[in-house]
């Protein structure tokens, strides 16, 4: 395995080290949220709020430059949907939506948790002797608290947060920054995470070798543009690769 070994491997955060979306009940934290600050005679039929607000999410979030504002304030993106959702049952109430997303983010930040094999595969990649950068999306107070309440700051030897850095992924600027501080090359590097265009057709551009976490074991659909270097089901598969 020597032969194919990076010098440095980046990684994502959020469903690569620590389960963000996969694996969470997000469906479970709405109704909690929504039972807990909708007036009572709204609250008849909370599936079909709960459905409203995923259409909306899937509106809001599918969309390159919301995404790209939304995720730098969460809480205020999660109100901007449940706002919509609200006004299309008349009622116009902001700080209801701003409740109701907060109390969303509460539980859904309690609901985040870190993937069993994690820590001992950054562990063992270090015993290695490989580099260790951590690239994150997002609102820096956000990233920041999910590392430390995780003590994933030490393992790194490099860490970019967007809302820190200026700009995150898929843009060319944040992986260039991490190999400069690496001091490595984008053919002796890893990229892996959850996210194709993000951790695998981004890099890829640039030289660096894309690795695809695909927890669901579905494999690509329809014609990516490019192929992953590799692709696995769990952090925790990279050990075999190196």
């Amino acid at each position: 395995m020597d032969s194919i070994r990076p010098k440095a491997i980046l990684l994502d955060l959020d469903d690569t080290i620590i389960s963000f979306d996969h694996g969470v009940d997000a469906d479970s934290c709405w109704r909690k949220a929504i039972c807990k600050y909708m007036p009572e005679e709204n609250t008849t039929n909370p599936e079909g709020i709960l459905s409203d607000i995923k259409e909306r999410a899937k509106w809001y979030w599918g969309d390159p430059v919301r995404h790209r504002i939304g995720r730098s304030d969460l809480t205020k993106a999660r109100q901007e949907i449940i706002t919509a959702v609200l006004m299309k049952r008349d009622i116009n109430d902001i700080y209801l939506a701003f409740n109701i997303a907060a109390s969303y983010t509460e539980e859904r930040d309690k609901a985040i948790t870190i993937f069993p094999d994690s820590i001992e595969t950054i562990k063992q990649i270090r015993t290695k002797g490989i580099k260790l950068a951590l690239l994150t999306n997002g609102n820096s107070e956000a990233q920041w608290k999910k590392i430390r309440r995780f003590d994933l700051a030490a393992f790194f030897d490099c860490i970019v947060v967007e809302g820190e850095f200026g700009v995150g992924k898929p843009e060319e600027r944040i992986y260039f920054h991490a190999l400069e501080q690496l001091g490595v090359a984008a053919d002796e590097t890893w990229m892996v995470g959850d996210n194709f265009d993000w951790e695998v057709a981004a890099p890829q551009r640039l030289g660096i070798k894309g690795i695809w976490i695909d927890h669901k074991g579905m494999g690509l659909t329809g014609e990516p543009i490019t192929q992953p270097f590799m692709i696995i089901k769990s952090l925790g598969d990279l050990l075999a690769l190196i």
